[in-house]
């Protein structure tokens, strides 16, 4: 088979160009950083683990009329998606005190929001993915108004489903990061879902015990990273007991 030529190798990922138009091959690895990529390491079996729970995700969330740029999975570490053109502007929806959050205002970690707060970040590594406001991305052209609308729409829904979702498996969603692509058709354009949704970038707590089941057990040294991202598969039916992605169903709701 012919190698397939690369056309990005970002943090978690690295996209191939794929087998049909319009399509490239989204690769996760098992590496992981944080603090903007001040942090390096590895996390042996994240890159198997985040490909099936990002399609385990993906799936539902179209259930519901949400538009991804996800196809199929490939195999065990890699799926197909669709080409878009990435909003440089990550959402991040927030539920739970956590985080910057409690840094910024000196709040204690865990203190529930009145209400989901939706915060705006510039994706730029050389500058830190500085927050910005709506009035800044469109007036940089990052986005159009009738763009964030839709976007600001679609974070709220998926946020509702995802919370009710992984509430069901005993895991609270406390915060989450989003990305939205461009997708071409034709003359038409239409704004999609993109990237990904795993323990990489959503923070869940264990519902009883406030463990942390996401990547700031690497960000914070705490250890069992593994068995964490493990866990959420685990409770959303994509891994058996014996420890091996498999292609079950869907989870089992804990009492």
């Amino acid at each position: 088979m012919a190698k397939r030529r690369q056309i990005y190798e970002g943090k978690a990922k690295v996209i191939f160009e794929g087998p049909e138009p319009g399509t490239v091959v989204q690769y996760f690895k098992d590496d992981a950083t944080a603090f903007n990529n001040k942090k390096k390491g590895t996390i042996t079996g994240k890159g198997v683990l985040n490909n099936r729970i990002s399609e385990y995700l993906m799936l539902r969330l179209a259930d519901i009329g949400i538009p991804t740029h996800f196809v199929r999975r490939l195999n065990m570490r890699e799926q197909l998606v669709r080409e878009v053109e990435i909003v440089p502007v990550e959402v991040v929806i927030r539920n739970i005190v956590a985080g910057s959050l409690a840094k910024r205002f000196d709040m204690p970690e865990g203190t529930p929001l009145p209400r989901s707060i939706v915060e705006y970040y510039y994706k730029s590594d050389a500058l830190d993915d500085p927050m910005v406001s709506e009035e800044h991305i469109t007036a940089f052209g990052w986005a159009s108004p009738q763009d964030m609308d839709e976007i600001m729409s679609m974070s709220l829904r998926i946020n509702d489903f995802l919370t009710g979702l992984f509430l069901g498996i005993g895991i609270r969603l406390v915060d989450f990061k989003l990305e939205f692509g461009r997708l071409w058709e034709e003359d038409q354009m239409r704004i999609v879902l993109a990237d990904e949704i795993s323990p990489d970038n959503c923070r869940l707590w264990d519902v009883h015990t406030n463990e942390k089941m996401d990547k700031d057990r690497f960000r914070r040294d705490l250890g069992n990273i593994e068995e964490a991202y493990q866990e959420v598969a685990r409770r959303l039916g994509i891994l058996p007991e014996s420890g091996m992605p498999g292609d079950m169903q869907g989870p089992d709701t804990l009492q």
